[in-house]
């Protein structure tokens, strides 16, 4: 008899961390792997689902526009729990630290079914930092069953909060294992960047985040002002997130910046083929801190913490916050200085060797069997 596996998610990145897991499932005669779509990001979700070829056998189409936490908590919860009905699952598997996952679990929870967390462990400390993601990952670490850790360090942090070590499977990261997906994928050129100038150095920005809105973003907004008109050799390419609050203010302080190029969202072959091509990557993103040495590209971070220290303690990445002179500093060293641009260069990447989901799938067979 096969296990029922379900697999939940809502946002791009859980679903390009869960594409090895659900191709591995799937293929594998043990087990019987269901995906429930809650869909909240439906923009920048779709086409990686079609990318990756992901059959979805539950879509709960959440989308809103301009939605709160407080609205998809309610909505997820309100129907996550007939498809646990319908689909009487053995294992629940959840990724991450999204309010998707948060309420996932819950639910799973509430009707005694088993959870599995699937990049367990990570910590900044810090509640509000970031926000809400920190205190969603907490949580799900006290109603998880199994617990499969990226690395070294996301496992001591769950030893030291007390849960069991049996119950703790360190496997790497997936998101390692959909860039090897991927890159066959890669197209050679994508029109969205036939604007740029192959003699300019490409930094590439992403930034969102909650915590930053407000003083934050305006900070790191004037900071790329500020580098674009002190390096003329540089072009900054920034597909700015759709959430009103930062693409309203993007537009205020970076529209006409000469050189500083505002994209739309996108898609993750696109994302791809620039974070193989620029100089250096300026973002606020926990999944391009992982996926960034996989393609050999110095990482500042943009914001005060990072659960991801493995890439700081490595060299590889370094902490520059959201204060404008800050990060003007770290990107004028990265551009000035090309014994330190190449003390940056990732030899190999410290969060995964692409053979996660083979690890998760060895454990799996072994606990429900």
């Amino acid at each position: 008899m096969k296990n029922r596996i379900l697999i939940a998610f809502g946002t791009r990145p859980e679903a390009i961390k869960f594409v090895s897991l659900i191709k591995a499932l799937r293929s594998s005669e043990g087990f019987k792997c269901f995906v429930c779509l809650t869909g909240q990001h439906r923009e920048m979700l779709d086409q990686v689902i079609h990318l990756f070829k992901i059959k979805i056998d539950v879509d709960l189409n959440l989308m809103q526009a301009d939605q709160t936490l407080e609205h998809i908590s309610g909505a997820v919860m309100a129907k996550f729990s007939n498809i646990l009905r319908k689909t009487r699952p053995d294992l629940v598997f959840v990724q991450g630290d999204t309010t998707t996952a948060l309420i996932s679990a819950i639910s799973s929870f509430y009707s005694k079914i088993q959870i599995a967390h699937l990049e367990a462990g990570l910590r900044t400390k810090d509640k509000y930092h970031p926000f809400p993601e920190e205190i969603n990952r907490r949580l799900i670490s006290h109603l998880a069953d199994y617990h499969f850790t990226p690395t070294g360090e996301a496992t001591q942090n769950l030893l030291k909060e007390g849960v069991p070590h049996h119950t703790i499977f360190q496997v790497g990261n997936t998101v390692v294992d959909a860039i090897k997906i991927v890159r066959p994928l890669i197209q050679s050129r994508y029109s969205i960047f036939n604007f740029l100038n192959p003699k300019k150095r490409i930094l590439f920005v992403t930034a969102h985040r909650r915590e930053s809105f407000g003083k934050g973003l305006n900070e790191i907004f004037l900071a790329l002002k500020m580098i674009a008109r002190r390096f003329e050799d540089v072009a900054i390419v920034y597909p700015v997130h759709l959430n009103p609050r930062v693409l309203r203010r993007a537009r205020e302080i970076l529209n006409g910046v000469d050189r500083v190029h505002l994209l739309r969202p996108l898609t993750y072959e696109e994302a791809c083929w620039i974070m193989a091509r620029c100089f250096a990557i300026l973002t606020d993103s926990g999944g391009i801190q992982e996926e960034a040495p996989s393609f050999r590209k110095p990482v500042l971070v943009l914001r005060n913490v990072t659960e991801r220290p493995e890439g700081v303690r490595a060299g590889i990445s370094k902490v520059v916050g959201t204060e404008r002179n800050s990060i003007v500093y770290a990107t004028a060293k990265l551009l000035t200085s090309t014994k330190h641009y190449h003390s940056m260069v990732a030899t190999k990447n410290p969060y995964g060797d692409g053979r996660t989901a083979e690890r998760i799938l060895s454990h799996l067979k072994r606990i429900l069997k």
